[in-house]
């Protein structure tokens, strides 16, 4: 059984699914070992209906099939929009989407494929909790001091899987940020940074 945090290689078939983003329906791609691959998740939801517009540009870690980096598209068409995830089959099905989609502004990619001196304005993630709390540590720590001053970082997290704790080590490890809760419903919070 293969996790969507794995690499996701070898031989897979896309299925098709409904999807409402930005108040439009899409036929989307998605396959089996990415993320939620049945509709979009709650807690991607609830994070897409807290967040104000991005502004500037736009990264979304753990893009899975793409739901967060082509709202964030749709709602931005002059920002970048980038979506990273380490399983390449999550990769090809946010490319095939925003296809889909009719966005042109989304650039789909490894962790390591984004340009080193890439900063970035908005952070929009629904983070891989379960890939364990160091693994996800070092993830936020390695594209949270890539926010521009100014720039914020939106995360969605089930409180179940410590939300609190997150949010709690995210005001330690920055302390001269702003982090707050920007919304809790349906088992989740949406945890605001916004860097000074």
């Amino acid at each position: 059984m293969n996790h969507y945090f794995d690499p996701g290689d070898g031989e897979w078939t896309s299925r098709e699914i409904q999807v409402v983003l930005e108040g439009r329906e899409f036929t989307l791609e998605t396959a089996a070992s990415t993320f939620s691959p049945e509709h979009l998740d709650t807690g991607t939801r609830i994070l897409l209906e807290t967040v104000p517009d991005p502004i500037g540009t736009v990264l979304d870690i753990g893009c899975g099939w793409g739901p967060i980096a082509l709202t964030a598209a749709l709602r931005s068409p002059e920002s970048p929009v980038w979506g990273i995830d380490v399983n390449q089959r999550a990769l090809e099905l946010t490319r095939r989407n925003a296809l889909r989609v009719g966005v042109s502004n989304v650039t789909v990619g490894l962790p390591d494929d984004v340009p080193a001196d890439l900063r970035f304005d908005t952070i929009w993630s629904n983070p891989p909790i379960r890939v364990g709390k160091a693994e996800l540590h070092a993830i936020l720590e390695t594209w949270i001091p890539r926010l521009n001053p100014g720039g914020e970082a939106w995360l969605v997290v089930a409180k179940s899987l410590g939300a609190e704790s997150l949010q709690k080590w995210l005001g330690d490890r920055w302390p001269d940020s702003e982090v707050s809760t920007a919304e809790i419903a349906k088992g989740f919070r949406v945890i605001a940074f916004h860097n000074h």
